[in-house]
């Protein structure tokens, strides 16, 4: 940058000495005073008009030198006159040329800034661009994340119809309540960063993005559930409030690169103009006709700046223009991490879930099939449980008419006359038949109610097993047809990372 060599306080010394009027030479001239002199009375009215011979001697020689003085002086002041004329033309066109010189070292200087400025306002607008693009990644993605919360709150609502025994909390239901973050025993969700928050401003350089990513989950975690309540519902609503913040945040640094562009910008234009201004000042010349007479252009005007301002000023625009684009490139970069992880979790979870719902879905199926099984049996035993409890009451039956002959017999050999009536052999053949046959029904009848009790309990079980079926079936409808067919619509993991 051209600066100037000497500053300059006063009016420089001139370079010859300035012409000066040479001293007056004294004569002395003979006065007419001796003993010839005529200063008689009749002399009187001639002695002032004449002159004596050495007078007019000297008058001449008076003449003659002052000839010679004009002349000499004439002489020395058109030699330096021309000596003047020469130098003054010389150091005009030294000082021109010097102007001219220093004209063309700002020229590169400003083409220098120029140049800086211009690129910086193009990877400006190049940043913006793609910051524009990640902010669209963003707002899709967080239209994306809607489709996944009304699945998990669909789902819940769903299982909440499923009827007794089945409305257990399974591990579907804890996959649907949990964080999605134990695989394994891992907490995925807190490696993998979950949702991270980020708190930094343009005004001071941005951390790696590693660094600057928060776990905001464990900060959020619901102390207690209550009924109705979703915590991946929550989980999602959490993602959504990052993802608005992120986006919010863009929008900011989106402003801040727009507002460090369009002073970069007007520095340019201004520079454009500027170097304009001195290009054309640099073709100026002695022999150019555009140029006029401005006596007053030398005043500084208290607004100018001094070399140093000026370049401290387009650094200083450059500087932040820079930082600003810094900050720009690192939230790309934070974007980027919090859209890849955020989809991957939600598909690592909508797998998990996925996943959950099949192992019950087979589970419920092969109870099912296992409780159809049993209610054929059921039905197997109870028509023969009915078949045993006819038979019982034949058989009491049938026990009934023996007994009424050992009775009869009895009662008619109690009539008996007198000695007659003798306790002989037969008559306790009749006793022992008689309570046989009374021991034989009451065994018969217990057995009946033994066997009638098993008829109901199994008629019982039929209907616990019909409606165990039921409920299974209606589980199953609601896993498979309801919420399974629901959750084939869950986002891609493109869709959820912003890129459809």
């Amino acid at each position: 940058m051209a600066q100037t060599d000497v500053l300059l306080t006063k009016e420089p010394a001139p370079q010859t000495v300035p012409p000066c009027e040479l001293p007056a030479k004294e004569y002395e001239v003979a006065r007419n005073t001796g003993a010839y002199t005529s200063s008689g009375l009749a002399t009187a009215g001639f002695r002032t008009a004449k002159y004596l011979l050495e007078e007019w001697f000297q008058n001449c020689y008076a003449r003659y030198h002052q000839a010679f003085a004009d002349r000499d002086q004439s002489e020395r002041q058109r030699h330096e006159s021309q000596q003047l004329a020469s130098e003054t033309q010389a150091l005009a066109q030294r000082t021109q040329q010097d102007s001219t010189r220093r004209v063309g070292e700002r020229l590169q200087d400003m083409h220098g800034w120029k140049s800086e400025l211009q690129r910086e306002v193009e990877a400006l607008a190049a940043e913006t661009d793609l910051l524009l693009a990640q902010r669209q990644r963003l707002e899709r993605a967080l239209d994306a994340t809607e489709v996944p919360f009304s699945i998990a709150t669909d789902n819940l609502q769903c299982r909440e119809r499923r009827q007794h025994p089945n409305l257990v909390r399974d591990y579907v239901e804890t996959e649907l309540l949990k964080v999605p973050a134990a695989f394994g025993g891992r907490d995925l969700w807190a490696q993998r960063g979950g949702a991270r928050q980020f708190m930094w401003t343009s005004q001071t350089p941005p951390p790696a993005p590693p660094q600057c990513l928060k776990n905001s989950y464990s900060s959020r975690k619901p102390s207690a559930r209550t009924k109705g309540t979703c915590p991946e519902a929550e989980l999602i609503r959490n993602i959504q409030e990052l993802l608005k913040r992120t986006i919010m945040q863009a929008v900011s640094q989106i402003r801040l690169n727009r507002e460090r562009k369009e002073t970069c910008e007007m520095d340019w234009s201004d520079k454009v103009e500027a170097y304009n201004i001195d290009e054309t000042c640099g073709r100026y010349h002695s022999q150019s006709t555009q140029v006029q007479a401005h006596p007053h252009s030398t005043a500084f005007q208290e607004s100018a700046s001094t070399p140093e301002t000026w370049a401290k000023f387009t650094q200083d625009n450059l500087c932040r223009a820079q930082r600003e684009r810094l900050a720009s490139a690192n939230l790309r970069v934070l974007v980027d991490c919090i859209l890849r992880d955020t989809s991957e979790d939600l598909r690592l979870q909508c797998d998990a879930v996925n996943l959950a719902f099949g192992r019950r879905c087979e589970e419920l199926e092969d109870a099912r099939h296992k409780l159809q099984q049993h209610l054929h049996k059921t039905l197997r035993e109870i028509t023969d449980q009915e078949h045993n409890v006819a038979a019982l009451k034949q058989a009491i039956k049938d026990k009934e008419a023996p007994l009424r002959v050992a009775q009869t017999r009895l009662y008619l050999r109690s009539h008996r006359p007198n000695v007659e009536l003798c306790r002989d052999a037969a008559q306790f053949r009749l006793v022992s038949e008689v309570e046989e046959l009374n021991m034989s029904l009451a065994a018969l009848r217990e057995k009946l109610l033994e066997a009638e009790q098993s008829l109901r309990n199994l008629e019982d079980t039929h209907m616990s097993l019909e409606k165990d079926i039921t409920a299974m079936t209606n589980s199953l409808f609601i896993d498979r047809q309801k919420c399974m067919a629901h959750r084939t619509r869950y986002p891609t993991i493109l869709q959820l990372a912003g890129y459809q």
